[in-house]
């Protein structure tokens, strides 16, 4: 059969997603199949009676595999426990065998071979049932005690059943029934929620031209986690969509569907985006549903195969090499079983890949940036990497002087990413900066969701601590894109500010501070020529701040101000302090009284912000600098400021050469502090005034 050739790391070819050398290699000679356990994220492949085991996810691919004695006979499916004390062997459409590791004892659990059959199971962290046996009449929850090297029923739960499908991911058990297999029963068990069951709903399935009724196929149904929510992607042949559903708790509801370009569909998801891989084409096409959008936020295009990246072992690059190789022509081999979530097995070669997105890519492909950067600021994938593409794009966007609008649109997107990344409870941690504390912290992974809430509104949650729903709005609204040119990433900028982000945490949020240094203070010195138009970009970002009510780095409104000043603007500077677009601060103020020097109108809105503040040392060191010592001197005895020292109001006075008005400032400290009798000021000031007089 011909097969197109795959990209790899040596060609041009341009792809949003792709799978990475080395994989994980489970082609020993002597095993028997190979089976995901996705609970313990686990590669599994029999011996004649052993079963070897790779976890996925490892540093190193490249170590020995573990193993355990399973005894002799066939091997249908095979699951360890969650605590990984026991394996569970089906050995036969009728039994499944368990296995105590710690002793070696083993007992059969078996069914009515006249009236039933085994499905399969799979364990569960449930706090009511430990297995799940799925049969043809139904299912049972059982639990297992290893001391007694038996199994107790809980609970049977009688139903004509099919098929099934189960991900460890979601918690959720589909079983098929009905002639056509659309008729479905759902349970979800979960640790936090218990055994949920939902109401039994029914696929639609498109009508052949010879009004034949097609029947739903296991590898058509797919279940699939993002953004804490469950949603099943149904593939119906005869109509060549994807139906996607959404589970609540007491609704199944569907919510359109998807175009397929392929008789066969694969589903993977990566990074809570969704991959349809359409196997005749060759394509994979990308989907995010966020926003409750189902158009796909990219081309379709090849997956592609890129080389070892860091391989530092000459025998790690050499099997990479044969490897890509080897899979030049393969791509989407008939060979590939695609594992839930994000894992491609080629069962034939023994080879197991992980898959991954390249959102540079994806960034670089699209010509609506704040759509863009929303996409970003949803991925978890490489938070360091993604925060500094975000900024890269946020600086590129500024330096092409993009219309206001757009950039309105970006800063919203970014601060209210922020914002609902603080509101998610994660403590922001400390930074280098010239004002302020503000940053970024990590998020956590989730790794169970459970159905929460009641009526249409409930929604598949994250019941697991750590998981952040961090998105660029809170809103479902769909973002309104504009159309404008494509942009490339200042990618100068970009690696030295990839390099400081190391030390801001793990989320791809951007703090106010993040704003201010990797971007406002990076392009200030290129925007020299046109400071209205930064000027115009600040009062966006300041003004989706203040609508989530975030603490600003006074740093940015002290470049504003001094962006206004160098273009001559204090009317403006007067009017952004007067409507509290620039807000208070020592900094800000010290800096207006200097502005001051040539615009007295600036140099008071300087004086009042300082008395605004209660910086009543600052007024008054302000008033001494400017030769006003005896309004100093009443402000301090009003204000009771001890902080100055009197020398500096002495001196004021000596230098007016009036007798009077330095003895009224001897009289003003002798009386408000009576230590001051006793120092050397107070003896030579006292000559000084003697002199005068």
């Amino acid at each position: 059969m011909m097969q197109t050739r795959a990209g790899s790391s040596r060609s041009d070819a341009l792809s949003h997603a792709y799978i990475q050398n080395p994989p994980i290699r489970c082609n020993i000679p002597e095993t028997r199949g190979l089976f995901y356990d996705d609970a313990n994220k686990l590669l599994l492949s029999p011996t004649a009676d052993q079963v070897l085991s790779w976890k996925v996810g490892m540093p190193s691919q490249h170590n020995p595999p573990n193993s355990d004695l399973i005894g002799e006979g066939p091997v249908l499916s095979i699951r360890y426990s969650l605590d990984q004390k026991a394996i569970a062997i089906q050995r036969s459409i009728y039994e499944v065998e368990f296995r105590n590791r710690e002793t070696g004892l083993t007992f059969s659990r078996k069914c009515k071979q006249d009236s039933e059959r085994i499905l399969g199971f799979f364990w569960t962290d449930c706090p009511t049932c430990d297995i799940v046996l799925i049969k043809t009449s139904g299912i049972e929850l059982l639990l297992y005690d290893p001391e007694q090297n038996s199994l107790h029923v809980v609970e049977t739960k009688k139903l004509s059943v099919n098929w099934y499908v189960y991900t460890h991911e979601s918690r959720m058990l589909l079983l098929a029934s009905g002639m056509q297999c659309t008729v479905f029963s759902g349970y979800q068990f979960s640790a936090a929620a218990g055994i949920v069951r939902l109401p039994k709903f029914e696929m639609s399935m498109t009508k052949s031209e010879a009004n034949s009724k097609p029947v739903l196929s296991s590898d058509d149904v797919h279940i699939v986690t993002v953004y804490g929510r469950i949603y099943c992607l149904q593939f119906d042949r005869v109509g060549m969509h994807l139906n996607v559903y959404r589970f609540y708790r007491d609704a199944v509801v569907e919510q359109g569907s998807i175009p397929a370009y392929s008789s066969r569909v694969a589903i993977s998801t990566v990074d809570n985006v969704i991959l349809s891989h359409q196997l005749d084409a060759k394509v994979v096409m990308l989907y995010d549903l966020f926003l409750d959008s189902l158009n796909p936020i990219s081309a379709p295009l090849p997956l592609l195969l890129k080389g070892s990246s860091g391989s530092n072992s000459r025998s790690i690059s050499e099997v990479s090499d044969s490897i890509s190789s080897a899979y030049e022509g393969m791509i989407y081999s008939d060979n590939w079983n695609f594992l839930v979530p994000d894992l491609i097995c080629d069962v034939e070669n023994g080879l197991v890949w992980k898959i991954f997105l390249d959102v540079e890519a994806i960034s670089a492909s699209s010509s609506d940036i704040p759509s863009i950067l929303q996409f970003l600021q949803c991925r978890r994938s490489d938070p360091a990497m993604i925060k500094a593409l975000c900024l890269a794009i946020t600086r590129t966007l500024i330096l092409e002087r993009r219309p206001i609008s757009v950039i309105a649109r970006a800063m919203d997107v970014l601060v209210a990413s922020y914002s609902n990344f603080l509101r998610s409870g994660s403590t922001p941690p400390a930074t280098q900066n010239t004002g302020n504390d503000q940053s970024t912290a990590g998020s956590g992974v989730a790794s169970e969701h459970a159905i929460t809430g009641t009526a249409t509104k409930s929604i598949i949650a994250d019941s697991s601590s750590g998981m952040s729903m961090h998105s660029p709005s809170t809103s479902d609204d769909e973002v309104n894109p504009e159309e404008s040119e494509k942009l490339v990433g200042d990618k100068s900028l970009e690696s030295s500010v990839s390099q400081q982000m190391a030390s801001h945490g793990s989320s791809v949020a951007i703090s106010p501070d993040e704003m201010y240094r990797f971007v406002f203070a990076l392009v200030e010195d290129e925007m020299s020529g046109d400071p209205a138009y930064l000027v115009s970009v600040i009062v966006e970002f300041l003004r989706s701040a203040s609508r989530e009510k975030l603490k600003m780095n006074p740093d940015v409104y002290l470049m504003m101000n001094q962006l206004l000043a160098r273009s001559n603007q204090h009317a403006n500077i007067a009017l952004f302090v007067s409507n509290k677009i620039i807000e208070p601060s020592k900094e800000v103020a010290m800096q207006l009284v200097d502005f001051g020097q040539q615009n007295y109108k600036i140099h008071k809105l300087g004086m009042d912000m300082l008395r605004q503040l209660s910086l009543h040392h600052d007024y008054v060191s302000v008033l001494l600098q400017d030769g006003y010592y005896l309004e100093a001197l009443r402000y301090a005895r009003k204000y009771k400021v001890i902080t100055v020292q009197p020398a500096l109001f002495l001196e004021a006075a000596m230098a007016s050469n009036n007798a009077l008005h330095l003895a009224a400032v001897m009289r003003f400290f002798s009386d408000f502090a009576p230590s001051f009798k006793t120092t050397l000021d107070y003896g030579r000031y006292q000559q000084v005034l003697s002199e005068l007089s």
